[in-house]
């Protein structure tokens, strides 16, 4: 997906929506290094959007009904729930099956419907809500770190680099 040019979109309610809107503001700008952006959209974020949805469709339809307007088969819908069990995040999840998205979750123990609707899931086991959304934020980070080692660095980035060794070779020489 990232290589093609393909977009991630990303949805989570309470505490999750802000993992989720953490995730894409790190891919979007940056995470460690200096490389392109990369298309990440918080699906919760849009609040316009969520509340013309929500009223004239039903909650239920809040991330499903955006699903389908932003994604395209080869793309990526990742949900985050510290439940699994969240009607819109599941809407969500059959709608990017019938769209041709690959679903990926982040939740709790399994089994629970969200991971059993996923195409990957990362389940963090925990005691509390809280315990899952902080295993949730390194899998977050995580996932920067990987997708940071898999792209080349922009081109900008390159330069500098290129540019400040010749120069520690000219000042070495």
């Amino acid at each position: 997906m990232v290589d093609e040019g393909g977009r991630l979109l990303v949805a989570g309610n309470g505490g999750s929506a802000a993992e989720a809107q953490h995730l894409t503001a790190e891919l979007v700008g940056r995470f460690l290094g200096e490389r392109r952006p990369l298309s990440a959209i918080s699906l919760h974020a849009e609040t316009s959007t969520v509340t013309a949805i929500a009223n004239d469709y039903g909650v239920e339809e809040v991330f499903a009904r955006q699903v389908e307007g932003h994604g395209r088969p080869g793309d990526v819908l990742l949900l985050l729930s510290a439940s699994g069990r969240s009607a819109n995040l599941l809407r969500a999840a059959e709608r990017a099956r019938e769209c041709g998205l690959t679903v990926w979750a982040m939740t709790t123990s399994v089994p629970n419907p969200l991971a059993e609707l996923a195409d990957e899931a990362v389940v963090m086991p925990g005691p509390s809500t809280s315990a899952i959304q902080e295993g949730h934020l390194m899998a977050v980070h995580t996932l920067c770190v990987a997708v940071e080692a898999h792209l080349p660095a922009s081109r900008s980035a390159s330069r500098a680099l290129d540019l400040a060794a010749v120069r520690a070779r000219e000042a070495t020489a």
